[in-house]
Parts: structure tokens; C-alpha cells; sequence
């Protein structure tokens, strides 16, 4: 490939008109369903000898008792499929794809492995002549098989396994001990490993390697590199990569394009991800690629936070986010964004004290406050704990009883002084905190307005400081066992605790590990139902 190739990919009303380059990469990531496997065989069909196909239905058996043949032969049977002299490029969806090139599992290692034998014999044989007596030595192209390279980039990649190769055997030795196994007993992560190497070194020079699921069969720790390994090996050539893993298009430096659809009349809706966007290529992908608006929230994928809110939000595609502050600057951005304004979406973020001023000022940016201190406060709402303890079979009094002792359990933490001043302490920090991180001078141009502005900073500074107000609150809310405005403050996870001990009769850890159990496969059910009651509503812009 000695110069850019334009690749046509037909699209709704024109084609989309993409340009590779001899070296660099092009990424397509797409959902099941949306014509990523279609679009590598129609770029293989469309780029004719230019293009190597290594697909993504591939079987993976090594056998290096293969018959031995020519590397001529070898060739026609790995690219063609069929190995005789007539064999040319018109017969490669009839005998390597059988007829049906989206589907057919690709059955070619036998045909490497085959290659990657008869270069080395070949490679042998012309050193040896070239290093006769009286000849000048080997020359470069003579001294290193495709064998030799593949064990090079093999030996970088899996340190722990050293391949032992010979005129017409593969075996592998682990280091430092006496063990010792065929080709054929690779897992499928080194037989994965060998054959994607092999492909490659063995590929035309120039050509564009199409590869569809280049992560299949292969370790994440490894991924990358070898990939990074296998661009460096082929410098000549470019690589389209078609996946639907997010993490492998991150780590890729080339273009990425996400497929948004495939039709019956097989076009394409395809669209750049943009790189300066403010959000990180994978997340990037994911906005694009989402069919739903976007909700981003507090918290991370492994936590209860985002179990919670995927149930009560199924319609939106929920993306964590961390911190409250880094929710406002996820929403704010997406919004500013001018490429993506067609994708809507909306903040959700922990109740942290804020008073009616901030709660307005996030409402008007999309980004909504929960009714409780923190999520997890949610459960000991009166009509989230009576939906858990209905499902342990509680009724009748049994269940006014029950939630009467959870409450007073609630109340009596924060009738000890020391606590409720803890509490006052942490909230006033906290609307510290938030005032210095969103202070906006930008408006000051003169010296009189910088000492007005901080006099008045300072006395708003000083207002937030005082925890009195704050305490007389709390006193007032145990006092009338108001344990709505109690969950609005209180910030302790122990509460957890006690909704455990009471609602389940377990411990906390068991009581989380139930909750996300249940909400992640009961969405109709009364505890899903009653979360959903609890949190703001959402609507669609």
C-alpha cells in the first residue's frame, strides 16, 4: 500500500468517502445487530487483492502435522481459499468463504500454518546458497523466517511460554521448568495469539487488513500490545478494525467512526466520534451509540448508585459519572457540545444539604437533586422499607411495628449531641466547599467592586460557617419524628446498617448484595416500583 486508499461505504442518500493511510488505523464500533460483520465483507468485496479479511467466525485448531506443500500453493489456499495455480481472486467467496461471506467460519489456520512452514524452508535454502564459500554472506531479507518474527513478537506478548519451532514441528516449552506440549494443546487465548500474528506476517505486502473482532479469544492485559506489535510488524499496511468492545476503540490512535445502522438495502449510518469533545473516546462512543438519552449520575458501574437508577430509569442509557461536581460538568459539556445537541440528556445527583438557590440553579442546568442526603437513604423511606419488608412477608401491624423500630433506631443515633453537631459540622463544610469551588469573579473590573464582592463573600462565608441554624433543624425533626427531612441531611452509612438489621436480618454487606439482585431483574416489581416513586421524574426535552 504505497499510497492513501478511499474507501466508499454507501450510506442513507450518498456514500461516506474515508481515507486510510499506509500505517494508520480505522476503528468502526457497533452494537449487535448494526452490520459491523456486512460491512467487512463489503470492504473486502469492494478492495478486492487489497484487502485481508481476517474474520471474526474464524476456528481456531493448529495442527502442525499438516502435509507439508509449496508456499505458492500455501498462499492460494489461505487467500483464496482453494489452492490451485488457476486460483484467482473471483474464486474467494465461492472456496474461503463458501458462498456466504458474513457467516462462513473461516477455516484457514491449517493454510498458515502451512505458509508460515514452507517461507521458513524457502528462507532456509536461500541463506544457505547465499553463504557458500566464497559468497559475500546472507543478506538482511534472508536472515529472519516469518517464524522467527512471529516468535519475537510471541515471546513480548506471553513471556511466561516459549515456542519451539522446527523444520516441521510447533511445540511449546514453559520457562524454567520441564514442561513441554504440542500446538495442537494451545489454549485458545495462544492459539488465538499465534494465528492473528501469523495472518498478519503472512498477508500481502501493501494490503489493507479488515479485522472483525479483533479482540476475540484474546486477554485485555495483552490486547493492545499486540495489536500495537502487529501495526509496528506491518508498517506498510493499514488496519480497519470492526468490535463492538469500547475499551479496544479507546485504545486504538486512529479514526473511529461508530455504526449507528445497517439497512436492508445495504447502506450504512455511520458517524465520526469527535476528539475534542471533553469526554474520553469510550465514553464518547457510548453517547453516540446510545439509542436513549443520556443520564449521568454519581457513583460508578460497580456501585449501588447505578444499579438503582437503571432500574428506575430503563428509557435512558445511565452513565456514571463519580462526583456531584463532575455530574454538573458531564451535563454541561454535553449540552454545550454543538456536534451532538441532538442528544438529550440529564443530571441526577445526591440531595448533600444544597439549599433551594442551588437546588434551583442545578434544576435549570438538567441536573436534578434526589430527596435523600444519599442514594442509599432511599431505602428507609416509608414506602421503599415497607416495599422491602412486604416482600419478606411482613403485614398488618407486624409491618407498622417493624418500620416504627427502624425509625426510632434512626432518631435515637441523632439524639446524642455529638452527632447531631457532626452532622451540622459536615453540611456546613460541604456548602463551604461548593461556594469557593463555583466562586465567580469574572464580572470584577475595578478595585472598589473586588473589595465589595469580597466583603460580601465573606460574609456569606461566614452565614454558611455557623452550624446553629443547622442543629435547631435536626432537634426539630427528631423531636416530631420527621424522618423525611432527617433522610434529606443525614449522611451515614450506617443507616444502611440499620435498614439490614431490620428490614432483612442480615448485614450490610448481604442486604446491598440483595438490593442489587433485585433491582437489577425485578423492574416491575413493588421494591423497583417504590424507588421509582422516590426519585425525581424525568422528561423528555
Amino acid at each position: 500500500m504505497s499510497k492513501n486508499v478511499s474507501l466508499f461505504i454507501p450510506g442513507d442518500s450518498d456514500a461516506y468517502t474515508l481515507t486510510i493511510t499506509p500505517g494508520k488505523s480505522i476503528v468502526f464500533v457497533g452494537a449487535n445487530g448494526s452490520g459491523k460483520t456486512r460491512l467487512a465483507v463489503y470492504l473486502e468485496e469492494s478492495l478486492r487483492e487489497k484487502a485481508h479479511r481476517i474474520s471474526a467466525h474464524r476456528a481456531l485448531t493448529l495442527n502442525p502435522d499438516v502435509p507439508k506443500i509449496s508456499e505458492q500453493k500455501a498462499l492460494l489456499g489461505l487467500r483464496i481459499g482453494h489452492d490451485g495455480i488457476q486460483s484467482n481472486i473471483n474464486d474467494r467467496v465461492s472456496q474461503r468463504w463458501h458462498r456466504n461471506p458474513a457467516v462462513a467460519l473461516l477455516n484457514d489456520f491449517d493454510y498458515l500454518v502451512q505458509v508460515l512452514f514452507a517461507e521458513q524452508s524457502n528462507t532456509a535454502l536461500r541463506a544457505y546458497n547465499n553463504a557458500k564459500p566464497g559468497e559475500n554472506g546472507v543478506d538482511a531479507e534472508f536472515r529472519f523466517t516469518k517464524f522467527d518474527t512471529l516468535k519475537d513478537i510471541w515471546a513480548r506478548l506471553l513471556p511466561h511460554r516459549n515456542l519451539c519451532i522446527t523444520g516441521d514441528d510447533i511445540q511449546v516449552i514453559v520457562p524454567n521448568s520441564d514442561q513441554v506440549y504440542k500446538a495442537s494443546e494451545m489454549s485458545d487465548g495462544e492459539r488465538a495469539i499465534f494465528y492473528l500474528i501469523g495472518q498478519v506476517l503472512v498477508a500481502k505486502k501493501n494490503c489493507i487488513f479488515v479485522v472483525d473482532e479483533p479482540e476475540l479469544h484474546v486477554h485485555r492485559s495483552i490486547m493492545s500490545k499486540l495489536w500495537d506489535d502487529l501495526k509496528a510488524a506491518r508498517s506498510d499496511c493499514a488496519f480497519v478494525f470492526i468490535s463492538h468492545d469500547l475499551e479496544f476503540a479507546a485504545s486504538r490512535v486512529a479514526q473511529r467512526f461508530l455504526i449507528k445502522e445497517f439497512t436492508k438495502d445495504q447502506t450504512w449510518n455511520i458517524e465520526e466520534v469527535p476528539e475534542d469533545s471533553g469526554f474520553g473516546e469510550e465514553l464518547m462512543t457510548l453517547i453516540l451509540g446510545s439509542r436513549k438519552p443520556i443520564l449521568f449520575v454519581e457513583g460508578d458501574k460497580n456501585s449501588l448508585d447505578y444499579a438503582i437508577y437503571r432500574c428506575c430509569y430503563p428509557d435512558w442509557t445511565v452513565i456514571p459519572s463519580g462526583s456531584c461536581l463532575s455530574v454538573i460538568h458531564s451535563v454541561s459539556t454535553l449540552r454545550k457540545n454543538s456536534c451532538l445537541t441532538r442528544v438529550q440528556c440529564q443530571g441526577i445527583v445526591d440531595a448533600d444539604n444544597y439549599d433551594s438557590e442551588y437546588v434551583k440553579y442545578f434544576e435549570d442546568n438538567g441536573v436534578h437533586v434526589l430527596p435523600v442526603a444519599e442514594i442509599e437513604n432511599l431505602m428507609l423511606l416509608p414506602d421503599v422499607s415497607s416495599a422491602i419488608a412486604k416482600q419478606e412477608g411482613y403485614g398488618g401491624e407486624e409491618l407498622t411495628e417493624l418500620l416504627d423500630e427502624l425509625a426510632n433506631d434512626v432518631f435515637d443515633k441523632l439524639r446524642r449531641n455529638d452527632e447531631v453537631e457532626g452532622l451540622a459540622v459536615r453540611y456546613c463544610l460541604r456548602k463551604l466547599d461548593l461556594e469557593l469551588k463555583t466562586l465567580d469573579v469574572s464580572t470584577v473590573k475595578s478595585v472598589s467592586e473586588i473589595n465589595q464582592e469580597v466583603k460580601k463573600r465573606v460574609e456569606n462565608l461566614q452565614s454558611i460557617a455557623d452550624t446553629r441554624s443547622m442543629v435547631k433543624k435536626i432537634k426539630t425533626a427528631v423531636r416530631n419524628r420527621d424522618l423525611k427531612t432527617i433522610l434529606q441531611y443525614y449522611d451515614n452509612k450506617g443507616l444502611m446498617a440499620l435498614a439490614a438489621k431490620h428490614l432483612k436480618k442480615c448485614k450490610k454487606r448481604h442486604f446491598v448484595e440483595w438490593l442489587m439482585r433485585v433491582v437489577g431483574k425485578e423492574s416491575d416489581g413493588e421494591v423497583a416500583r417504590a424507588l421509582r416513586s422516590a426519585v425525581p421524574e424525568l422528561s423528555r426535552e
